[in-house]
């Protein structure tokens, strides 16, 4: 007698529908995962391409609608998961009225109520999505010392200088490491920094809107500031790999290159030499901020792609989208989270 066909194993994904979470639930259908992905709106034509995606069967990709406040809704969507990767956080392009409800309650409750949905489902291991946003604003920290995964951001420091996302990200990431360690759930966190490479959504995420701007040629003179650079295509990687490692444990950096506004804006000119390009300013940002180490997970086995390959990436996307055309009455802005590396 033949044996019944073994079950895909299940997993649920936050925020399907963003930037990262896109690519995480290709690779998982890819890789044969059955995908839980919760949405604010499964109608929702923003959307639609998970159902589109290689792989995506009603028996292999369910869409929930379900916000990180709504535990109700969160209970459901992670019931009968062996896994839960959340992804979904508020990352704000534009000023924050009001920081409270709009960033540091989502991510921080919100990772809560996806902690304690896991906890009453019986989930085995929990990955969360963090940010070197978590990593990098430690006052205290001995200048030139590499940054690494024992190294937290001071939310004191962060909410002082109105760095709400800063602040939110690392509440939420120790939290939710505080929540595993205490209710006896692995919760394993990556902190991947700037994200960039080619979108699956139809929308402009907040880190893609910075490099549009470099390219473009925003109004302000950008200072020469060095960004940490990761391919989404590689935290999706990251994000399974620590998943499935089953001696992973607590946090991991996911930051693999560096590079200057300046420097990035010639070796794009090189491959695309007929658009704008952001101005720079001429002075020397890198001893001011410290490098960062992804070694913990390259260890696991991580292996990112060259930079170069996601730059040209970002821009065919870009250009196949129609992203780098100039709209009327539409100018290039500066997302508001990079304020920083402006000179307004």
């Amino acid at each position: 007698m033949a044996s019944a066909p073994s079950r895909p194993p299940r997993v649920c994904v936050t925020g399907g529908g963003g930037y990262v979470a896109s690519w995480l639930v290709k690779l998982l259908l890819s890789r044969g995962y059955a995908v839980h992905a919760t949405v604010r709106d499964p109608s929702d034509p923003k959307n639609a391409h998970l159902g589109r995606m290689e792989g995506a069967t009603p028996e292999s990709l369910r869409l929930f609608k379900a916000d990180v406040l709504d535990r109700d809704a969160l209970a459901a969507a992670v019931a009968g998961c062996e896994g839960v990767f959340h992804v979904a956080s508020p990352v704000p392009a534009e000023k924050v009225a009001d920081p409270e409800a709009k960033v540091l309650a989502p991510a921080v409750s919100g990772t809560l109520n996806v902690l304690q949905a896991c906890s009453e489902n019986s989930v085995h291991k929990v990955v969360v999505v963090s940010s070197t946003a978590a990593v990098h604003f430690n006052p205290s920290w001995p200048q030139g010392r590499i940054k690494d995964e024992s190294c937290w951001s001071d939310r004191d420091f962060c909410m002082k200088n109105e760095d709400w996302y800063s602040a939110a990200k690392t509440m939420a990431e120790q939290a939710a490491l505080e929540y595993g360690e205490k209710n006896g759930l692995i919760v394993v966190t990556v902190c991947p920094c700037v994200v960039l490479g080619p979108l699956l959504q139809p929308v402009v995420n907040t880190t893609s809107e910075l490099l549009i701007y470099i390219i473009k040629g925003g109004p302000s003179l950008m200072k020469n500031v060095p960004w940490n650079i990761v391919d989404v295509r590689d935290v999706a990687d990251a994000l399974l790999l620590v998943y499935e490692k089953v001696d992973s444990c607590e946090r991991y950096i996911c930051a693999p290159d560096r590079i200057t506004t300046k420097d990035m804006v010639n070796l794009l000119k090189k491959a695309y030499p007929n658009y704008n390009y952001v101005d720079c300013d001429g002075k020397d940002y890198e001893s001011a901020i410290s490098r960062v180490t992804s070694e913990k997970l390259t260890s696991l086995g991580w292996k990112p792609r060259k930079m170069e390959e996601t730059l040209c990436d970002s821009v065919e996307c870009f250009k196949k989208a129609g992203f780098l055309q100039d709209v009327e009455g539409c100018p290039c802005r500066l997302p508001h989270l990079f304020h920083f590396a402006s000179d307004k």
